[in-house]
């Protein structure tokens, strides 16, 4: 039993007790294990036992990787800060985009999204914590951003993520990952249709799942601590 399959259980048995503890069921959750920075033997590892989304931060070194596990059947979740000039990498290479804050970068997947792929699936990043400096939208333009994406071909608007402050507040996390859960089911009753919630990661999933995650982001609990990036 390698290392990574023991972390990929000990993280299994983190999100199974962290659902019922909110009335939940384990099977709601998507564990997305966060994988930048790490080699491609690695995911072959976690995919072996059993892991099939990866999310990847770094374009470069993403793309690398789709392309040398290429026929795995992978799912790739690209959950990094996006530039204009990297849309057309992101649109060709990955499954899901959790990062957008900006219409512009939404029309850029979407007009570079091939026809005869599935849609881009995406989610809007929120700035729930309101720290300046840091990537999302703000709580109040949620909202109309939202509207415009989800009119958007070739894409699937399917939710909202966040990275709050890092805090050992347990009562703080669970207030901002609640403004998140609180933000989709406006968009909810405004006709949109959506359904994830990406937020929780290897030091906050529990409060995560308890306020609604539908997808945790976990890396360093499984992988270990990240290597320095080459890229």
């Amino acid at each position: 039993m390698t290392p990574i399959f023991t972390c990929l259980q000990a993280v299994g048995a983190r999100i199974d007790a962290a659902a019922r503890a909110a009335a939940r069921e384990p099977c709601s959750i998507t564990l997305l294990a966060v994988s930048k920075t790490r080699p491609p033997e690695d995911i072959r590892t976690a995919f072996a036992a059993g892991q099939r989304a990866f999310g990847e931060n770094y374009i470069q070194e993403g793309t690398e990787k789709v392309a040398a596990l290429a026929g795995l059947g992978i799912e790739w979740h690209f959950i990094g800060a996006l530039q204009s000039n990297k849309t057309a990498i992101v649109a060709r290479d990955f499954d899901w985009v959790h990062g957008i804050d900006r219409l512009r970068i939404a029309e850029r997947l979407s007009a570079q999204r091939e026809a005869r792929r599935p849609p881009l699936q995406v989610c809007l990043q929120v700035n729930v914590s309101g720290e300046a400096g840091k990537s999302g939208v703000a709580p109040e333009a949620v909202m109309a951003l939202a509207k415009a994406v989800a009119r958007l071909p070739r894409l699937t608007l399917r939710g909202l993520m966040c990275i709050p402050e890092p805090s050992a507040d347990q009562v703080l996390l669970r207030r901002r990952f609640a403004l998140l859960r609180q933000l989709r089911d406006a968009l909810v009753v405004e006709g949109l249709a959506l359904d994830t919630l990406s937020m929780g990661m290897s030091h906050d999933l529990e409060a995560a799942i308890a306020e609604g995650a539908t997808i945790v982001r976990v890396g360093t609990a499984i992988f270990g601590a990240r290597e320095k990036p080459a890229h």
